[in-house]
């Protein structure tokens, strides 16, 4: 084999530091430095004795053997791709329903959902977002995505639950609001408008701003009230106040940098994420696969929260 062939590590580290020309950015698809990301291009570079990369102002481009490189690192993982889908494919193919609530749904799931397909392009994913617990074996469900602070109260007869991790609610504005120099102690969210869930009992302003020691709160007037989490963070957007909402739902809005939590304290209220799903079922094979992916990509979610508390 050629010695050539043990560089395919750098090599899809190249492709993606390639593909966003930007270090950094491949850094953060990556999960890695930025520093590792230099040192294996500078590795790379020596290994094969040419320069792959350089740099103009503030901008990177690639060079001829770095524009070669890439179109056949691009034809080599697309080849390689194809051979995965054609073995994970086998035997999965047909249709799988997703249940979760709206917010869930339409601020996590749907945006995220595409990579999936393109992973498992013969199985057709049907979601249906709704804030009842639906019956799974009535409904025809496959797979159910459910939150609550303990398993007793979404256990059902025959039905298998895993507990996928732990979600806290934090303070989150726009970048623009943030900017403004207007925020820069927990008392100071008291002087905008603040935006809370209708017939939320547990995630409240009120139990944060005790829980930050803030006082005063309980003559604070400036809340409106909506009826999901979608329509608070579409109003936090827009630059319309403030919101208190789960890390997962806003994610998204973090790594582009359009929200920001200001201060890194979470709501003491915490939720436990469950998935449920019939252990019998015959599309069991094909769960497993949507599950697995859905684990995957909400493990990425919490690393992008770690990185970008507290205004990061």
């Amino acid at each position: 084999m050629d010695i050539r062939l043990k560089q395919l590590n750098a090599l899809h580290t190249f492709e993606c530091a390639a593909r966003h020309q930007s270090y950094s950015k491949a850094a953060d698809e990556l999960f890695i430095s930025q520093a590792a990301v230099s040192q294996q291009m500078r590795l790379l570079e020596d290994k094969l004795r040419v320069k792959l990369f350089f740099r103009s102002g503030h901008s990177m481009y690639l060079t001829k053997q770095g524009n070669i490189l890439y179109e056949a690192c691009l034809q080599g993982f697309s080849q390689i791709l194809t051979g995965l889908k054609a073995i994970q494919c086998e035997d999965i193919a047909g249709d799988l329903t997703i249940t979760s609530t709206q917010a869930f749904c339409s601020l996590w799931l749907m945006p995220k959902l595409y990579k999936f397909s393109l992973l498992y392009p013969d199985i057709n994913i049907r979601v249906l977002g709704s804030n009842a617990i639906e019956d799974l074996k009535k409904k025809h469900i496959d797979v159910a995505i459910r939150f609550s602070r303990n398993s007793d109260t979404v256990k059902r007869d025959g039905l298998v639950i895993e507990e996928s991790g732990t979600i806290s609610a934090y303070p989150v504005c726009s970048k623009a609001l943030f900017a403004s120099g207007k925020i820069t102690q927990p008392s100071d969210l008291l002087n905008f408008q603040l935006i809370s869930l209708a017939n939320e009992s547990e995630v409240t302003w009120q139990s944060w701003f005790a829980h930050a020691g803030v006082e005063g709160y309980h003559n604070d007037k400036k809340q409106i009230e909506v009826t999901s989490s979608d329509l608070a963070l579409s109003a936090v957007l827009a630059g319309h106040g403030i919101t208190l909402a789960a890390s997962e739902l806003f994610s998204q809005y973090l790594y582009s940098q359009q929200l920001v939590i200001p201060f890194n304290i979470k709501h003491p209220f915490d939720w436990q994420r469950f998935i449920l799903y019939d252990g019998g079922s015959p599309r069991l094979k094909r769960i497993k696969v949507f599950t697995h992916w859905l684990k995957q990509e909400l493990a990425k979610d919490n690393n992008t929260i770690s990185k970008c508390n507290a205004g990061v």
